[in-house]
């Protein structure tokens, strides 16, 4: 299995629905920089690793394009051998792919944990994603809820 490494938008959005145990029960272990672990602001689980990112040069360049957990994130990634990163924020995503990056989001870790029925209902969690107010476009709302079908 590869490496997982969250970004903090996914870890904030989980934990605030109730959820954030999803990642532990589909991956095990995720790693997350220091900088995503000062933004989440929140002691965490013993399951989910701080690691520092060992280039500075390469996070320094990574925030003139994103924000600095976002950068460390992807700096991160760069540097560890078989991973897939969870990143929300378009920019992010689209560096990430230019990288070469596996990726995926929050809405794809959710998909994951539905088809392998640790959760049991979409529409459950978009309604609670809705209220947190996270953000979700049309398309992607309807290939999400077609995993209730």
């Amino acid at each position: 299995m590869p490496n997982i490494i969250s970004n903090t938008s996914c870890l904030i959005v989980l934990d605030n629905i109730g959820m954030l145990d999803v990642l532990k029960e589909l991956y095990g272990k995720v790693f997350i920089t220091e900088e995503v672990s000062k933004e989440f602001g929140k002691t965490v689980p013993d399951w989910i690793e701080v690691r520092k990112v060992s280039d500075n040069k390469y996070l320094k360049l990574m925030k003139n394009f994103v924000d600095l957990g976002e950068a460390s994130t992807i700096a991160l990634a760069v540097e560890t051998d078989d991973i897939v990163i969870i990143l929300d924020d378009f920019k992010a995503r689209k560096l990430a792919q230019k990288l070469n990056l596996k990726i995926t989001g929050t809405i794809g870790v959710l998909i994951k944990a539905r088809k392998r029925n640790i959760i049991t209902s979409t529409q459950e969690v978009l309604n609670k994603l809705r209220n947190e107010g996270f953000r979700i476009s049309d398309e992607i709302e309807k290939e999400f809820l077609k995993y209730d079908m």
